[in-house]
C-alpha cells in the first residue's frame, strides 16, 4: 500500500470513528425518548422556546415529534449549533421528522399577560398546530395546563433529541422574522441583535426612542434613565 493509499485509508478510519461518534450522542440524546418509545409511544414531542429575554420582538415555540428511526446528524441545543449549521438543520428536521408546529406571542402579548404566561400560549399554540397529536410531551422546564401527559426537563434542550430539534426550528423561524424586522426598523440593527439588549441596541433605544416591536414592560428601566 502506497502512501496516498494509507492517508486515504486514515481519513476513512477517522471519518468511520466520527460517524460511529456522532450515532452515540444522538442515540444518548434519545435517553428520555427510548423508554417511551418501548412502551408502545410513538408520537412525542419535543418543545423549546426561543426568545423570552429579548428586548423586542416575539417569543417563539416549536413543537416538533421525530420519526424514532431517524437520527439526524448534528442534532444538538440551538446555542451550541452554529447559525449555517442551524440553517441547514432547519431543513433536514422538517424533511424529516413527522410533525411539527410554530407557536408565537407578539411583544403587544408579552406586554399584557408577561413573558412566562406569553411563552405558554405559545407552546399550547405549536401543539395545536402539530398535524399529529402527540401521545407524550418532552419540555424544557416549563409546566402546561394540558391533558397531554408531559415530562418537563432542566436543560432539556442539551438533554432530550426531541427538545433540541424544536430549539433548532424555532431559533431558525425567530431569527429570520427579526432579519426580516430589520428591513423595516433598520435603526435598531435587529439582523445583528436579534432583539437582544445588546450596547449598540440599547444606544439606539435612546436616541429613536422604542418601535412597535419593542416590548415596553421590558424597557422601563432603560427609558427612565
Amino acid at each position: 500500500m502506497n502512501f496516498i493509499e494509507l492517508e486515504e485509508k486514515k481519513m476513512t478510519e477517522a471519518r468511520v470513528r466520527k460517524i460511529e461518534a456522532e450515532k452515540e450522542r444522538l442515540l444518548k440524546m434519545q435517553r428520555f425518548e427510548r423508554p417511551l418509545y418501548e412502551k408502545g409511544i410513538h408520537y412525542i414531542a419535543g418543545i423549546d422556546e426561543v426568545g423570552r429575554g429579548p428586548l423586542a420582538g416575539p417569543v417563539v415555540t416549536c413543537a416538533v415529534i421525530l420519526d424514532p428511526e431517524t437520527l439526524i446528524e448534528g442534532v444538538n441545543d440551538s446555542k451550541k449549533v452554529s447559525e449555517k449549521k442551524r440553517e441547514k438543520l432547519f431543513d433536514v428536521i422538517l424533511e424529516n421528522c413527522v410533525a411539527y408546529g410554530i407557536g408565537m406571542a407578539s411583544e403587544k402579548v408579552i406586554d399584557e399577560i408577561n413573558i412566562l404566561n406569553a411563552t405558554k400560549r405559545a407552546m399550547l399554540e405549536s401543539i395545536e398546530n402539530l398535524s399529529v397529536y402527540p401521545e407524550h410531551i418532552l419540555i424544557d422546564a416549563v409546566r402546561l395546563e394540558t391533558e397531554i401527559p408531559i415530562t418537563p426537563l432542566i436543560n432539556g434542550d442539551a438533554l432530550s433529541i426531541s427538545i433540541a430539534a424544536a430549539s433548532i426550528v424555532a431559533k431558525v423561524t425567530r431569527d429570520r422574522l427579526m432579519r426580516e424586522y430589520d428591513s423595516i426598523y433598520p435603526e435598531y440593527g435587529f439582523a445583528q441583535n436579534k432583539g437582544y439588549g445588546t450596547a449598540a441596541h440599547i444606544e439606539a433605544i435612546k436616541k429613536y426612542g422604542p418601535c412597535p416591536i419593542h416590548r415596553r414592560s421590558f424597557l422601563k428601566t432603560i427609558l427612565e434613565k
